[in-house]
């Protein structure tokens, strides 16, 4: 009885040793031809080696990262077709809106090619005509389902009228315009750019270059733009202490005003033609800075909901007031700290957001937290028609609430720490030390630690529609707010030494 046994299990994991040498390692490999411009269609080919079960799940994403709308893109393709590793059709079924499900038989190669249809130009949406090939990588790549941190591997088949393929995905070498991501959350966070593009002089930030490559980008000085670019690349980096990218890169996809962030890059709408004004381009500088410190805040300072994604479903979180509100506070900030908007500038810009936010009936019923969640139903904006009377933006409210934040943490330190503290330390603590995200609660103890008191009416502007303090959180940096004639800021004459102090650094006099 013993002896038979220890055959039985002996012969067990005999079998499962050749099942485990025989299989097939896992290789994802996409070739993407944009190479038939005029049908508007991108063509996909993706070869999958060493996938197990008898079935395979390839999935579309229904949104993509950095814009919180589902996007339904599994609508744009067509075509689809399934072969084995012999060349032999395999059958398919559509399972779900976005599930095609194949035969697996063989169990070794399974290839699967189809179209998408690439005609909104809109940095969420894949794009292509005989101008320029925009792809935005969730709206274009299937994933296998249970596969989603394998690598995979990229060609790119561009047309031959276009001069140059843009994007921040690593090159593979010895191959020409091969590329590849260590999982599926890098793939999709790489936007790629073909078309005869133009190129601003790259710059170095610590050592680490930085490029601006884009479509009719228009006629301008480059020269002093790509100066400008590094001086407020430079204030994001002095910010947090880090660079955490070893290249960058800047996609202009043509004017618009649209921009998604990624990790080592950002798709921005830009015309030069946008720089030909004081206003304009501060609007413009504000934009690029917004897009580019999402790199630090949102895609690694980040709620915990937003990563490791769920491409099937809304990705829902309370904490889009700091992902996008405090951004556009930063936007600002980064702009003054590179000296290219004035203090009076800087004011005007937070006056105009706690205009725009007092000004909706909106503020009276939903929270800046609740906006935060239902930005899914509301879009980021508000909803249109009646419904806008309910609804407030985290764009408007969020750098209001930075603002109060920032001089609540400056006063109760006399001025020793700052809403900067706060930032570095969830970069330092959730990214690079617990490599998460953070929770509400978390951040919120972030910044009481920082301020060294507690903040309970600074959050009850956060979680529920008490109407801010402006007065006296705006005193605490020598600033005073005019509310006979809307909301506007301004220096206060009579100041303590504490209030100097705060309002010279704040302002960086």
């Amino acid at each position: 009885m013993h002896y038979s046994k220890l055959t039985t299990i002996f012969s067990a994991l005999l079998l499962l040793s050749i099942r485990a040498f025989t299989q097939q390692p896992v290789n994802l490999h996409y070739t993407l031809s944009l190479e038939d411009p005029a049908s508007q269609k991108m063509h996909v080919v993706f070869r999958c080696t060493g996938l197990n079960g008898p079935v395979l799940d390839f999935k579309m994403p229904v949104w993509m990262p950095g814009y919180y709308q589902i996007l339904d893109y599994a609508k744009k393709v067509d075509n689809f077709h399934a072969i084995d590793g012999a060349g032999k059709d395999l059958g398919w079924e559509k399972t779900t809106p976005n599930t095609w499900r194949v035969e697996n038989p063989a169990g070794k190669v399974v290839t699967i090619s189809y179209d998408v249809k690439a005609t909104t130009p809109f940095v969420a949406q894949p794009w292509l005509d005989s101008t320029r090939g925009y792809v935005s990588p969730a709206g274009v790549f299937m994933y296998p389902n249970g596969y989603l941190r394998q690598p995979v591997t990229l060609e790119v088949k561009s047309w031959s009228g276009w001069n140059k393929i843009a994007t921040g995905l690593e090159k593979v070498a010895g191959k020409v315009n091969w590329y590849k991501a260590p999982d599926f959350d890098i793939l999709y966070d790489c936007p790629i750019l073909a078309a005869n593009l133009e190129e601003v002089p790259s710059f170095k930030v610590r050592n680490i270059p930085h490029y601006f490559y884009g479509y009719k980008i228009g006629e301008f000085d480059k020269a002093a733009f790509s100066s400008d670019l590094q001086k407020i690349v430079e204030q994001g980096v002095n910010l947090i202490g880090d660079i955490p990218y070893a290249h960058y890169t800047f996609l202009a996809t043509g004017s618009g005003r649209g921009g998604i962030e990624h990790l080592n890059s950002t798709t921005i709408g830009f015309s030069g033609d946008q720089l030909k004004t004081h206003d304009a381009k501060q609007r413009v500088y504000c934009f690029i800075a917004h897009e580019y410190f999402h790199h630090y805040n949102v895609k690694r300072i980040r709620p915990i909901a937003l990563g490791p994604f769920d491409y099937e479903r809304e990705n829902r979180t309370n904490g889009l007031w700091v992902s996008e509100g405090l951004n556009v506070y930063y936007e600002y900030m980064l702009v003054r700290r590179a000296g290219l908007m004035t203090g009076d500038d800087l004011l005007h810009h937070f006056q105009t957001d706690i205009n725009a936010y007092e000004s909706k009936p909106g503020h009276l019923y939903q929270s800046l937290a609740q906006s935060s969640y239902e930005t899914w139903s509301d879009g980021p904006f508000g909803r249109t028609g009646d419904s806008i009377n309910k609804t407030i933006s985290y764009y408007q409210k969020g750098p209001a609430v930075g603002l109060l934040l920032d001089m609540a943490i400056r006063h109760s330190t006399k001025n020793k720490k700052s809403l900067d503290d706060v930032m570095r330390t969830v970069y330092r603590v959730y990214y690079q030390e617990k490599k998460r995200g953070f929770t509400d609660a978390e951040f919120r103890k972030a910044c009481e630690d920082a301020a060294g008191v507690a903040l309970p009416e600074i959050f009850d502007y956060v979680y529920t529609v008490k109407e801010p303090d402006y007065a006296k959180y705006l005193a605490y940096g020598g600033l005073g707010i005019d509310t006979t004639q809307g909301f506007k800021l301004y220096p206060l004459k009579e100041v303590d030494e504490l209030q100097a102090m705060i309002r010279k650094d704040w302002l960086k006099e």
